[in-house]
């Protein structure tokens, strides 16, 4: 059986051992670089860049590399270069940007 291709599941995110896997949906062309809020199982983040041969990619991959403490070079596209929807792996990032800490879970009612 093949592995399915969005290892992250319901989630826009996933851990592969050290490696933070992210499921994007990019939005290029836009008035400020800017991570957003998850949309299903993809992560919004907007990117001033025009999607020029992969350039607002380019950009995006600048864009989140200090927001996650880690070299661009750290950073792989998996998939969508040149597309809206892509998935990032971050190799051992050092920080996570807010959206990524757990949401408190409302209580159960016993």
């Amino acid at each position: 059986m093949s592995r399915p291709r969005n290892i992250t599941g319901d989630s826009f995110f996933t851990w592969d051992g050290d490696t933070l896997v992210v499921n994007i949906l990019g939005k290029p062309s836009a008035g400020r670089d800017a991570i957003g809020k998850p949309k299903g199982t993809q992560l919004k983040v907007s990117v001033t860049a025009a999607p020029a041969a992969g350039k607002a990619t380019d950009h995006m991959v600048r864009f989140l590399a200090p927001l996650f403490g880690v070299a661009v070079a750290d950073i792989t596209v998996v998939f969508g270069q040149e597309n809206i929807n892509k998935q990032l792996r971050i190799k051992a990032p050092k920080k996570l940007p807010p959206v990524f800490t757990p949401q408190p879970q409302p209580p159960h009612g016993d």
